[in-house]
């Protein structure tokens, strides 16, 4: 996988065509559409913002000397280090400094107090993923929202397929795997005439009114027909706390290779955008040429 440069990072996967014409992907594609913007300097604590509730305490105590810290973290450790701080009022002189920052979040990694993670979301944009791999995806609840490509709504004009590694492998199967998603595309496509034509002709199962209505009797009726290798694009936002389970509960060598990748290609983009976060991973190379994470503090 090769990660794509940038404060908001990518993992492209390339789309191929079998010879009768069906589109499909063979790996995981993220792209990162959202991820915390700390207005602050030197992400840090914002002048305009914070130092209005400072300000409200004595001036013994040091408070707005956190407002000068000269060392930049990145907007998500910021914002969590600040909601940390603020538990015990942490802003004097004797804080833990932006210095300090690695052996402050080792230590809440270490402690388990995972809370203050919570604050800070990242949203990404999941293709080249199967429904085989979203069905196990939705099941991460606490801290997750989803939003996915209803095949109701959608008509076969997008429709793309997921080839499994066990497949690419091998040629035979790889030639199977191209001629099944071909004719999968074509009975998909006569299904949908065929049930507009039903349609036309007074089916009471497909009345409906309007327009999109009755596209999307036709389109919920023709979907029963695809397979799980069938490409489910989905937005999915979480915050750092869900996203550390999610990586270590699929990133690893007992997770489907499927959604181990995706796992992994998620891992790369947040690594690469919060080292202080998630830089505490280690990586280990599976006979399979997948790769799985690790880390001696997990469940945090």
């Amino acid at each position: 996988m090769v990660l794509g440069p940038g404060d908001h990072p990518t993992v492209y996967s390339p789309v191929h065509v079998a010879p009768g014409g069906a589109r499909y992907l063979t790996h995981p594609g993220v792209v990162t559409l959202a991820r915390p913007n700390v207005a602050a300097p030197h992400s840090a604590i914002g002048d305009a913002t914070i130092e209005q509730f400072l300000s409200g305490f004595d001036d013994s105590l040091g408070f707005r000397s956190s407002l000068q810290d000269p060392v930049e973290l990145p907007p998500a450790a910021a914002l969590c280090k600040v909601a940390g701080q603020l538990c015990y009022m942490s802003f004097g002189p004797k804080r833990t400094t932006n210095a300090e920052a690695a052996r402050y979040f080792a230590n809440i990694r270490g402690s388990g107090h995972g809370s203050v993670l919570e604050h800070a979301t990242f949203t990404f944009l999941c293709y080249g993923i199967s429904r085989s791999v979203t069905h196990e995806l939705v099941r991460h609840r606490a801290g997750f929202a989803f939003s996915q490509v209803s095949q109701r709504y959608v008509s076969a004009q997008t429709l793309r397929f997921v080839e499994r590694p066990e497949f690419r492998e091998t040629p035979e199967l790889h030639r199977d795997f191209e001629a099944r998603i071909d004719e999968t595309a074509r009975r998909h496509a006569l299904l949908e005439q065929q049930l507009a034509e039903l349609q036309l002709q007074g089916s009471e199962a497909l009345a409906a009114q309007g327009r999109t209505a009755r596209r999307k009797r036709i389109q919920q009726a023709a979907r029963a027909l695809l397979p799980n290798e069938t490409e489910a694009p989905v937005v999915v936002t979480a915050n750092v706390r869900a996203w550390r389970h999610f990586i270590e509960a699929r990133a690893n060598e007992h997770a489907d290779v499927e959604i181990r990748m995706l796992a992994y290609a998620i891992y790369l983009c947040l690594r690469h955008m919060e080292p202080l976060l998630f830089g505490d991973y280690d990586e280990t190379k599976l006979p399979d040429g997948t790769t799985a994470v690790s880390t001696a503090t997990p469940k945090v």
